[in-house]
């Protein structure tokens, strides 16, 4: 039996983190690459995920930054294959890159719906169809999708978009699951309710000061926590699905929402 320092570490681990540069993202690169990852950070806003690499390198740990298109197939082949090629291995995937603009359905555009879908789904698509190659010929894998309490239950009006692909990856979890449990490749999910994010902050640009309050107090007080959460409490429970803490884990999804899905 092993003890609790060895069940966390991951040492000789490789990791990749779609949307690492910040929020949940970095949340996530934070706490694997603590526990002794290399931690690729693939974001599409490279400046910020270089920020976040020298953050991480300062403390003496490893992060490498990959600027890509989640969505883009040939980028994502790209990716993955260079981080085998830089680190030796694929270890980790987490597929947490998303967008979330807002639209209602009268005045969404086909052209909303789909750069949504593409994001949110479709590179999740992608980054486990060519990860999971390579954990195949590994012997095994963890691949961790960030859904969201979405998938579970309608956020708000203007984000049907965004709600349908969450539901999306929430199936396509529990399928690719199915699929590569032979392979030793567990596939789990995260679905987190509202966290404290650079993201959920830009959401409603124009709302006035007084009008951001009280949208503030209707929010929490359907949450029995009465408090949003941080993007570290994702990552703690990200570390918890890389580790073997979660060895006996396949096809799950965790809720992590301060109870919000209680009220």
């Amino acid at each position: 039996m092993k003890n609790i320092h060895e069940l966390l570490d991951l040492l000789n681990k490789t990791a990749i983190v779609t949307g690492g540069a910040k929020g949940i993202g970095y949340g996530i690169s934070y706490r694997l690459a603590e526990a002794g990852a290399k931690v690729m950070i693939a974001d599409l806003d490279e400046e910020t995920a270089q920020k976040a690499a020298q953050e991480l390198a300062g403390k003496g740990w490893a992060a490498e930054v990959y600027k890509i298109d989640v969505s883009n197939e040939e980028e994502v082949g790209r990716m993955v294959y260079a981080c085998k090629d830089k680190f030796g291995s694929l270890d980790i995937l987490v597929n947490n890159a998303g967008i979330y603009p807002s639209a209602p359905l009268a005045e969404m555009t086909a052209e909303q719906f789909e750069k949504v879908m593409h994001v949110n789904l479709r590179s999740v698509f992608l980054t486990t169809k060519y990860a999971a190659e390579i954990m195949k010929q590994q012997g095994g894998g963890k691949i961790i999708n960030i859904t969201s309490i979405d998938a579970l239950h309608p956020s708000m009006v203007g984000l049907a978009h965004y709600d349908a692909s969450k539901h999306g990856v929430w199936g396509f979890t529990k399928n690719s699951a199915l699929e590569l449990a032979e392979h030793k490749i567990w596939v789990n999910a995260i679905a987190p309710g509202g966290i404290n994010t650079p993201g959920a902050s830009a959401m409603s640009p124009d709302v006035s000061e007084e009008q951001m309050t009280a949208q503030s107090q209707a929010f929490l007080s359907k949450i029995p926590m009465r408090r949003v959460g941080e993007p570290d409490e994702i990552g703690m429970v990200a570390l918890f699905l890389a580790s073997d803490m979660s060895s006996y884990m396949t096809g799950g999804q965790i809720v992590v929402d301060g109870g919000a899905l209680l009220s």
